[in-house]
């Protein structure tokens, strides 16, 4: 039997149209790892959602041995992974070959698997924003590149930042955005790290400083072609097993689009 997992609380509540001869089952509340144990052999198992949904399975499954094939039909509004993969929402994607090895953030007394990204900075500002949003009008379609233009310009103050890889620290001052990436893209479609390689035991960190907010305004849309990495005088990129991010003052930041608020800093670590 193939069951298709959704969220009830999302989309409206509208439930997916199913293959006939399938199930369709509401994960709201779900206890996976009992769920799985439950499962029979040759049972399969779809994930119904996007980036949220995928991190929500990796941290509730988390040491679970997982023996049946588990799958993503992309349909929620991030699907950074998807397109980091190089596959189309509305799909089934066999996720087993991806969940294996995946990297631990270590955040405000959290430590949480990530798929995609532990993101720190204006990315983390416009999460932040965008629950505002959400909680007033949740139907609201949320303009990201909107609301981090109006960030660079008025509202996010950039930091100073320690970055610590493998041991080494780099200082860099008036610090935008300094995310750790598992994969290549994130905050829809971004391109913030093109040489990252999801199955390599490396993560890679980018940091992107400028004194000019208009300098760095400017700059910003290079990010969604990967074209920002040709502009060394703001853009450092490192890669390591242990990366972390210090920040002068606390802001909000994001693993996998979902925000963590008062962050003075995070470490990410890929195992080998």
């Amino acid at each position: 039997m193939k069951y298709y997992l959704y969220n009830s609380r999302a989309n409206n509540g509208i439930k997916p149209n199913v293959p006939a001869g399938t199930e369709l089952v509401d994960a709201v509340g779900i206890d996976y790892p009992a769920y799985l144990a439950g499962l029979n052999a040759d049972d399969e198992v779809v994930l119904v959602g996007g980036d949220g949904t995928v991190n929500y399975f990796i941290n509730a499954v988390k040491g679970v041995e997982i023996k049946n094939n588990i799958y993503l039909f992309g349909c929620g509004t991030g699907n950074d992974f998807l397109t980091d993969i190089g596959k189309a929402p509305e799909q089934e994607v066999l996720l087993n070959p991806y969940l294996e090895k995946l990297p631990t953030v270590y955040v405000n007394g959290l430590e949480k698997l990530f798929i995609n990204n532990m993101g720190f900075g204006i990315d983390g500002y416009c999460c932040e924003v965008a629950d505002k949003i959400k909680e007033t009008n949740p139907q609201e379609k949320i303009n990201y590149s909107g609301i981090a233009i109006k960030g660079l310009l008025f509202h996010f103050k950039p930091c100073h930042a320690e970055v610590t890889v493998d041991g080494t620290k780099y200082e860099f001052d008036n610090v935008w955005i300094a995310p750790t990436m598992k994969g290549k893209y994130y905050g829809g479609g971004m391109d913030m790290a093109p040489d990252q390689d999801r199955f390599s035991n490396k993560l890679t960190v980018v940091v992107y400083h400028c004194k000019s907010k208009i300098k760095a305004l400017m700059a910003f849309p290079s990010i969604f072609k990967g074209e920002h990495l040709a502009k060394t005088d703001i853009v450092k990129v490192f890669t390591g097993n242990e990366i972390n991010v210090k920040f002068s003052r606390p802001c909000a930041a994001q693993i996998d689009g979902e925000t963590v608020l008062n962050v003075s800093e995070y470490t990410a670590v890929q195992p080998e």
